[in-house]
């Protein structure tokens, strides 16, 4: 009964994370619409898949322990995110905002440093977790040059209201605005390596709890 119990729960925390991975990034795709701030909120966003992407690829490969499940995770999420995505375009919404399946090449070197480090699992953490952070934000960044003009798309489907915080006051050039990919991967690195540990150590919370 413990061992089912404890596999039920494992499923459970993978099918949890995968589907609100792509709730995430269905509204990190917003970044479209808001054209004076989009750089900004292209690095935010950035950041936010690889830490969704990394917690629950880095989960399932360690609760496998085979090599090639964080790049079948990715899938799931790609796909979970085209049905949600569908079910939005049905709502007047764009699709075309993220269709792009850009987590696969991240977490093939995320399964790529797991195999090629004989599953040594602090080299996943530290490795896979600059590798994930540091290649999503110039993945992403294929969304940008995929998509519909922004002005365009901004056009055709007008938003009523905005946020008082993400409502644009004027065009805005800083530091975001130079190099978003960079700043994107910069960050990535550093916290997706927190979020490979918090991957690895679900597991071992997940059988302490089913002890």
């Amino acid at each position: 009964v413990m061992v089912w119990l404890r596999r039920c729960t494992h499923y459970l925390f993978i099918v949890v994370v995968a589907v609100n991975s792509p709730l995430l990034t269905i509204n990190a795709g917003d970044y479209i619409f808001y054209t004076d701030w989009a750089w900004t909120s292209y690095t935010v966003f950035s950041i936010s898949q690889t830490l969704m992407l990394i917690v629950g690829a880095t989960y399932y490969l360690t609760f496998t322990g085979v090599p090639g499940t964080a790049t079948y995770y990715a899938l799931i999420m790609t796909v979970y995110t085209w049905i949600a995505k569908g079910a939005w375009f049905s709502l007047g919404y764009p699709y075309d905002f993220i269709v792009t399946p850009v987590w696969l090449p991240s977490a093939m070197l995320l399964d790529l440093v797991y195999w090629a480090t004989k599953k040594n699992k602090h080299s996943l953490i530290l490795f896979g977790g600059v590798l994930v952070g540091m290649s999503l934000p110039l993945f992403n960044m294929v969304n940008l040059i995929t998509v519909a003009d922004p002005l365009e798309t901004a056009f055709k489907y007008p938003r009523p209201t905005l946020p008082p915080y993400m409502t644009p006051i004027e065009p805005q050039v800083g530091k975001f605005y130079n190099s978003p990919v960079a700043l994107g991967a910069g960050a990535g690195a550093v916290l997706a390596c927190t979020f490979a540990a918090l991957g690895c150590k679900l597991n071992t919370w997940t059988y302490r709890w089913m002890a």
